[in-house]
């Protein structure tokens, strides 16, 4: 197959120097794992269980460590770029159904930053500033999208500042939701109450859908693999602890937020956690706390953004998109067309789509990924490799494979017709680059 990033590089070459250790790898699964979601979506969560926004965190981490340990092992005995496009690729040899993966993880990323963008100008925003909702949003896409064509060394050093800053207004929710608890205010009944006019279990498992995307992160550890030393052994260290972190700072929140909020005004924010940060009386500025979550926010739309370029420049590259996708600035040597083509993707859904229900399309999108993953590690356990690596329980990814159905069949009808358009246009493109390689090398042949 003509894939740059899909084939495997031959035995005992890395392209790439191995310098990331292990707190590095650790801190960077942690940033990116601790991401705008939790900032957007509490008030989505409660919507469904009422106060019990901690039980669709736990099922949501149960399926994330299930699928963790999947990508442990498939990283160790892999350790190169490409993540589940490649794993794919090794496991089954088919071009489409590779390209449909790394497809469909891009989709993911245009459909995160799309929702980011919403949950940009909501009451965040409000808390600063007043501006009309949806030219807010394309004008911070157009942002966003000037920093990614400047080069990924600006994105990823704007990343590194962001991550410390939204980490930030997470420990000031938790703190002052403990203040408030401390001080015998709240009402921790809240937490056992589900909502009045939803099924228990039903609710459950449609909130678990949102609460997935605030775990989501750790597939975009798999493309750093060539880079990490000793990767058999610092991999699933920190990647599990990572998502223990996570899980840990997010029931946190969880349980400080319904301390605080009743769950129905939860529920009717765009802004959740400023409104728990407010209420708790804390002398915190509201247009602080709102500066945090929105610095927050945007840095997650543009690691989205970032990913989902890089994702269509490198399948432009393998011949599996339309090679005007790799067409790069001469002096930036930034994917502009794929960056342009991404962003104005972007901001069309932003007019169609409200956060959670983009937030479930990436859900979505990312489940049929992580499906395929699953699916490929049980495959490739009779392929052996010369060096040691983590090894899952088989039970583990069927497991995760049960687990990613039963969250997938709580998607609505829209989120999935959501889906299939991407998988449609995706076809499309595919078949166009193929005819135009079959144009390419029958010229080739024909000059010889």
């Amino acid at each position: 197959m003509p894939s740059d990033i899909i084939a495997a590089p031959p035995p005992g070459t890395h392209k790439l120097k191995r310098v990331v250790t292990g707190p590095l790898l650790f801190a960077f699964i942690v940033g990116d794992t601790l991401g705008a979601g939790i900032y957007t979506l509490v008030g989505s969560m409660a919507t469904d269980v009422g106060g019990v926004i901690w039980l669709p965190l736990l099922i949501a981490l149960v399926v994330a460590l299930l699928t963790a340990g999947t990508y442990a092992e498939l990283i160790t005995k892999y350790p190169h770029a490409g993540g589940a496009a490649r794993y794919v690729e090794r496991a089954f040899g088919i071009p489409y159904l590779s390209f449909l993966v790394g497809f469909l993880m891009m989709a993911a990323g245009i459909t995160s930053a799309a929702s980011l963008a919403n949950a940009f100008a909501g009451d965040y925003l409000a808390a600063l500033v007043d501006l009309p909702p949806i030219p807010t949003a394309l004008v911070f896409i157009a942002v966003l999208t000037l920093i990614n064509l400047r080069g990924v060394r600006e994105s990823l050093g704007a990343n590194l500042v962001a991550s410390v800053i939204e980490v930030s207004g997470l420990v000031i929710v938790i703190v002052v939701a403990a203040i408030v608890f401390g001080g015998g205010g709240g009402d921790p009944s809240r937490l056992v109450e589900f909502a009045a006019d939803v099924p228990p279990l039903e609710g459950a498992f449609a909130a678990s859908v949102i609460a997935f995307f605030s775990f989501l992160g750790f597939e975009a550890a798999a493309n750093m693999a060539e880079e990490v030393k000793n990767p058999s052994r610092t991999y699933p260290r920190a990647l599990f602890g990572a998502l223990a972190t996570a899980a840990v700072i997010y029931l946190l929140i969880a349980i400080g937020a319904v301390i605080v909020l009743p769950p129905a005004e939860l529920a009717a924010s765009s802004g959740p956690l400023l409104d728990v940060v407010d209420a708790s009386g804390v002398a915190l500025p509201p247009w602080l706390f709102g500066a945090i979550a929105l610095v927050a926010i945007a840095n997650g739309a543009l690691l989205f953004l970032v990913m989902a370029s890089r994702v269509a420049y490198g399948l432009a590259e393998s011949g599996l998109l339309p090679r005007a996708f790799g067409k790069v600035l001469p002096g930036r040597r930034t994917p502009w067309v794929a960056i342009l083509a991404v962003s104005g993707v972007t901001m069309a859904l932003s007019f169609v789509g409200d956060v959670a229900t983009l937030a479930a399309t990436t859900v979505l999108l990312l489940l049929l990924v992580f499906l395929t993953a699953n699916v490929s590690v049980l495959v490739l356990k009779k392929d052996k490799v010369d060096h040691p690596h983590f090894r899952v329980w088989r039970a583990v990814p069927v497991l995760a494979i049960i687990a990613s159905l039963v969250l997938l069949a709580q998607q609505t009808g829209v989120v999935w017709l959501g889906a299939a358009g991407y998988i449609a246009v995706g076809s499309v493109l595919f078949l166009i680059a193929r005819a135009g390689r079959r144009r390419s090398e029958a010229k080739e042949t024909a000059s010889e």
